[in-house]
């Protein structure tokens, strides 16, 4: 009965057009197609206005969303932890957020454009009367209001452009014969009087980055903040990253859930997700791309369930497996994974997030 099963199953994947490389590109641009009818007109509106948050000394909290009950779970932990002293501005690319659910944020209906997009547009006009503009991932949970203290003792030091929670391990910096860590853009508050007033720069990504890369890739780009990073450096400022034991005290976070979000919306039944994984060669589950969209799924799993016992009800996503199907998944597959590469973040982020909750 499994066998037949799982042929079922394949022989819906292999009827599509796309191969699983393929569709998840393809994946993104129908989202973000499919959700402009909710966030096009709102979008012009906000265009036309852009209307600020007031004067204030607290720092100028943002995100942006496009898996609803993921903005409930950081939502939760922002009001726990952090309370009234951030002031917290999401963009609901989806369009499918209830601004009454998040009663102590703004929440704004927005096209799904590039993260820098949307980030910038939140520096330069949201927060234009704020000095501190923090960018956090909504799949990065603030965990402690020891937070706070860390941005006002990191700030205080003269010529410090912004604090990182959570940097690129991957690669680094080599500035004048000195090795820095990318700061990304994962979880950064940004002094904006620096960013904006003084260097008017911008987080767009770009080609050309050629530093030193631990997994040995050539021809990178600079991701999301990057090169505004290493100009800074390059400029004498100080761009801080929290040490490690201190940051993994006060955040905790999964990586790349936009992959499975995007299948999730795309699919139409559990089936028909399973087969994705299924459906390649399992010489191919030795990449990234197969082993890190397995890990989000599992990632949504968790969210799913954290929003469960928030709100006592469940989110509907029709095409999410079982975490048993997944898990198995998981199991039947670990042989061919590389070894480098592992599901610990996502049971270690998945056990914070519960014990914090």
């Amino acid at each position: 009965m499994e066998d037949q099963r799982v042929v079922a199953i394949l022989g819906y994947y292999r009827g599509v057009a796309r191969n699983y490389y393929q569709l998840l590109p393809y994946t993104f641009k129908r989202f973000s197609i499919l959700a402009s009818i909710r966030t096009g007109f709102p979008t012009l509106k906000y265009y036309l206005t852009r209307t600020p948050l007031p004067s204030s000394p607290k720092p100028a909290l943002f995100t942006m969303n496009i898996l609803p009950p993921m903005m409930t779970v950081w939502y939760h932990f922002v009001r726990k932890y952090l309370g009234d002293k951030v002031d917290t501005v999401i963009f609901d690319c989806s369009g499918r957020l209830n601004p009454a659910d998040f009663p102590h944020a703004r929440v704004q209906k927005f096209l799904n454009f590039y993260a820098a997009t949307k980030s910038d547009e939140f520096l330069y006009h949201i927060a234009k009367y704020r000095k501190t503009g923090w960018i956090c991932d909504d799949d990065m949970f603030p965990l402690s209001p020891r937070i706070l203290d860390i941005l006002e003792r990191e700030f205080s030091i003269p010529d410090t452009a912004s604090v990182s929670f959570r940097p690129r391990d991957w690669w680094h910096f080599e500035i004048n014969g000195k090795q820095y860590e990318p700061s990304s853009s994962y979880c950064t508050a940004i002094n904006r009087e620096i960013y904006i007033d003084k260097e008017h720069l911008s987080l767009s990504p770009c080609d050309g980055n050629t530093h030193p890369s631990r997994i040995g890739q050539e021809n990178r780009r600079y991701d999301t903040f990057d090169k505004a990073n290493e100009i800074l450096l390059q400029k004498g400022y100080r761009c801080a990253i929290v040490p490690k034991q201190e940051r993994d005290g006060c955040v905790t976070g999964f990586t790349g859930m936009a992959g499975a979000v995007m299948l999730l919306s795309y699919f139409k039944n559990p089936d028909q997700t399973l087969a994705y994984f299924l459906d390649p060669p399992k010489s191919q589950w030795q990449g990234n791309m197969l082993f890190g969209v397995l890990a989000s799924m599992l990632s949504v799993c968790t969210i799913q369930e954290l929003y469960q016992k928030l709100t006592g009800k469940r989110y509907l996503m029709p095409s999410l497996p079982k975490r048993s199907d997944l898990e198995k998944l998981r199991s039947d597959h670990k042989k061919y994974i590389r070894s480098d590469l592992s599901f610990d973040r996502v049971n270690e982020t998945s056990q914070r997030l519960w014990s914090a909750l």
